[in-house]
């Protein structure tokens, strides 16, 4: 506790609230993935919330320079943990994609400065200006004690995590209630389409909303699963459709085929960026 941190907490609750709601019905779609894999890394669980105010949960958010995704990867960053970009596909959009890269590099962080406070500050502005304000501040290694020395969007992310963090740990005792989300991670379930298939095909053959599949499946800029050899992108579906899917995977191929060269337009190659 602070009072700086208390301040941040009350403007949260003051103008904020009515975005928490839709923000806790997504987080119970996310979470759950979220946390299976910060396990896995041996990462603490609240580090979930750091998703929130990166991207407030839009896997699709993309910053003013370029960060991207629910973990707000630039590209560099993504390529460094293996997050490919091409003209059909970014996996900086992936949920699961880009959670296990952010597990990756929040373990790197933490190994560099053996504290979660100053991993979350270098997740923000990058490890060297937290280095140099560790120097600055006579060798402090506390977050509150270098604080003052940080860039000010820095000063000001740590706080806005564990502002976040409070809110959604005591949801209930504020009296936010939010709505159940659509469905839940655990209910979906993944296949590996052998050929090319729009989301419209998918649609019209799963009864899946085109929406439905968008927030599923959102790593695909174009709305379309490129086929490509070597490697493997999957499909996200609800997991009661799966079965409809793989019964008739065949005929989708070939109903996939036939609407295809009734199209006029063709679409664009897959490129990858040098």
């Amino acid at each position: 506790y602070n009072p700086a941190l208390e301040k941040v907490i009350n403007s949260y609750l003051r103008y904020r609230k009515k975005y928490y709601p839709a923000l806790m019905a997504k987080a119970k779609y996310y979470f759950p993935m979220f946390e299976q894999h910060l396990d896995q890394y041996d990462i603490p669980l609240e580090m979930k919330y750091l998703a929130i105010v990166e991207s407030a949960l839009r896997p699709r958010a993309r910053s003013g320079v370029g960060a991207s995704g629910l973990w707000q990867f630039m590209y560099g960053t993504g390529k460094q943990f293996n997050l490919k970009v091409s003209s059909y596909v970014d996996e900086r959009f992936d949920p699961v994609k880009s959670t296990i890269a952010a597990c990756k590099y929040l373990s790197q962080l933490y190994t560099i400065f053996g504290d979660w406070d100053l991993a979350l500050a270098a997740y923000n502005s990058g490890p060297g200006n937290v280095s140099k304000a560790i120097k600055r501040s006579g060798g402090f290694k506390n977050y509150w004690n270098i604080r003052p020395y940080l860039p000010s969007e820095t000063a000001g992310y740590v706080p806005a995590f564990l502002a976040t963090m409070y809110i959604f740990e005591y949801a209930e005792e504020h009296g936010f209630q939010p709505p159940h989300p659509s469905t839940t991670y655990f209910e979906t379930d993944t296949i590996h389409p052998k050929k090319m298939l729009t989301f419209e095909q998918i649609s019209q053959v799963t009864g899946v909303e085109k929406e439905m599949l968008q927030f599923l499946n959102p790593s695909y800029k174009l709305d379309v699963i490129p086929f490509v050899e070597d490697e493997s992108y999957s499909l996200r579906l609800p997991r009661n459709r799966t079965g409809l899917f793989v019964n008739n995977e065949e005929a989708i191929y070939g109903y996939a085929q036939a609407l295809e060269e009734k199209k006029e337009e063709t679409l664009p190659k897959l490129v990858q960026p040098e």
